[in-house]
């Protein structure tokens, strides 16, 4: 497996840090989550639980190990450092300022270990004036713009419905630490990696930034292709009051299905650039699909060529026989189901152990022995496995 020999600790908590960690785990790194002491991670006990767990923590933290330490003490700062001295990576996702005066930050965990790739996953990074402003993923989006983007019918802004900013953090982070430990094979160094969830909400916007870096203005949102201003991407209610999407606005797609609905005279109305013009298409695209109902429409489009989709709610969009074709949803010997790695080498797959583990079940085992004193020319000594 590709990350075998690697040895993660994760002091992070909820979604951005554990996701990418266990994507680690399932490639065969050693993931050691560090819990602080009580509850532990606060997900083991938040939202919908099956099989006696959380569904989130069992899709967030399979496969890892559980170390109870309190870094507030110098019995647990000692006790991280010590482990850190024979980690590839560290992941923390604190407020900026707070691993340093815990004193487990880069700096001190380096001094023990220079081959250390040390990644900190914060909302605005660790520097910049709103570098301490306390947010979540929802008030990244609206700073980021994104969420002036995402409009209801209303013509509002409203609730996004993937976590944008954590999802894209955690895929960042990911990134980074693998260059990282990529370049430490040259270098024999690790390195510091500031991960800012602002920063990578923001560089995902490459399509979304026309009207802003060409005219200095806000994207008009309804008229634009990616949003609705489309006739031939956008969503469409059927007869009984489900939804079908059309998602392709390539000319070769626009011949193809208004040929088949006998409405060629509208072809050179459909291929204009996206705005007001595309109106006459859009309410006759509205009239045909509320004529017939959500299956019907599956089955006329079958085989033709043209980007169409039905909205599926999730639980539908689980049950997809290309869900289970692909591995994405599995179910363990216990019953309990979990999403799959979607990382998938052809000749080292993933291997994922979905065996959770018990709050502090490691701590024993991991923290028992010391490593010897660090040597700043070589690999980092290895604790018990």
């Amino acid at each position: 497996m590709k990350l075998e020999g690697i040895r993660v600790i994760d002091l992070s908590l909820f979604l951005p840090g554990p996701h990418l960690t266990m994507m680690m785990a399932d490639h065969g790194a050693e993931v050691i989550k560090v819990e602080p002491p009580g509850e532990g991670e606060p997900v083991r006990h938040l939202g919908y639980r099956a099989g006696g767990e959380s569904v989130w923590f069992r899709n967030t933290h399979r496969g890892k190990k559980s170390v109870v330490v309190d870094l507030k003490t110098a019995e647990g700062r000692e006790a991280l450092l010590a482990l850190a001295q024979t980690a590839d990576v560290v992941v923390e996702a604190f407020r900026p300022g707070v691993v340093k005066r815990l004193g487990v930050d880069y700096e001190a965990v380096e001094a023990r270990n220079p081959r250390i790739v040390y990644a900190s996953i914060a909302a605005f990074g660790q520097s910049g004036p709103e570098r301490d402003r306390p947010t979540h993923d929802l008030g990244m989006e609206a700073l980021a713009g994104v969420l002036s983007l995402n409009l209801g019918q209303d013509g509002k802004p409203t609730h996004p419905h993937i976590p944008i900013a954590d999802a894209t953090g955690s895929l960042m982070a990911l990134a980074g630490i693998l260059m990282a430990l990529y370049r430490r094979e040259k270098t024999g160094r690790g390195d510091y990696i500031d991960i800012s969830m602002h920063d990578t909400t923001m560089c995902w916007l490459p399509n979304n930034t026309g009207a802003v870096f060409a005219e200095g203005r806000p994207p008009v949102v309804k008229d634009e292709r990616s949003w609705g201003g489309h006739s031939f991407y956008n969503v469409y209610q059927t007869s009984d009051a489900h939804h079908v999407v059309l998602s392709g606005v390539e000319d070769k797609f626009v011949h193809n299905l208004l040929t088949a609905l006998d409405r060629e005279d509208l072809i050179p109305v459909a291929t204009q650039p996206p705005g007001p013009v595309h109106a006459p298409v859009k309410a006759f695209l509205a009239e045909r699909f509320a004529t017939r109902t959500r299956a019907q429409w599956e089955s006329w489009f079958a085989g033709r060529d043209v980007c169409f989709a039905p909205v599926l709610d999730l639980n539908e969009a689980f049950q997809q026989p290309q869900v289970g074709a692909r591995g994405m949803l599995i179910r363990d010997d216990d019953g309990n189901l979990h999403i799959g790695n979607p990382i998938k080498f052809r000749h080292e797959p993933p291997r994922i152990d979905t065996r959770l583990p018990k709050l502090g079940e490691h701590t024993q085992a991991l923290l028992a022995t010391r490593p010897p004193p660090v040597d700043r020319d070589g690999p980092p000594a290895r604790g018990p496995q």
